[in-house]
């Protein structure tokens, strides 16, 4: 994991990853809350459902792909801490009112706990992932 978090967030999330690896029971709720604030429960219930999606291609290149609950599909990048919502945009970048969106904590988590689907594309199908965010951007 990428140092720019926070100290305290990441010995959550390198905790969290030790528990799911001994154990499938999530005793970290309440630390989650606290640390990350109102989008720590919404980002549990992104992995539940299984929203989170690790795109790789060939040459090694990653991205994730978030469903959000509005049936919008997000695009975060884990190792910059970045992910393409709004309120990512608004919350994390502008306001500073927290640390990550619902949907980049979902990643972190999903990582943690071991439930990210993964799917494989070619370089050409990543790349218009990525360029798709742009286009709906301008």
């Amino acid at each position: 994991m990428d140092s720019t978090l926070p100290a305290v967030a990441e010995e959550l999330l390198k905790e969290i990853r030790k528990v799911f690896q001994e154990t499938s029971h999530d005793t970290f709720s309440f630390r989650l809350k606290f640390i990350f604030g109102p989008s720590a429960v919404p980002a549990l219930d992104l992995v539940d459902q299984r929203s989170v999606t690790r795109v790789v291609s060939p040459s090694g290149r990653t991205a994730y792909q978030v469903l959000g609950t509005s049936g919008k599909l997000y695009t975060c990048y884990s190792s910059c801490h970045f992910c393409t919502c709004p309120a990512f945009g608004f919350t994390v970048l502008q306001k500073s009112e927290s640390l990550l969106c619902k949907h980049i904590l979902a990643v972190y988590l999903s990582q943690a706990m071991g439930a990210c689907q993964e799917l494989t594309v070619s370089e050409e199908q990543l790349t218009r992932i990525l360029l798709a965010e742009e286009e709906d951007e301008g």
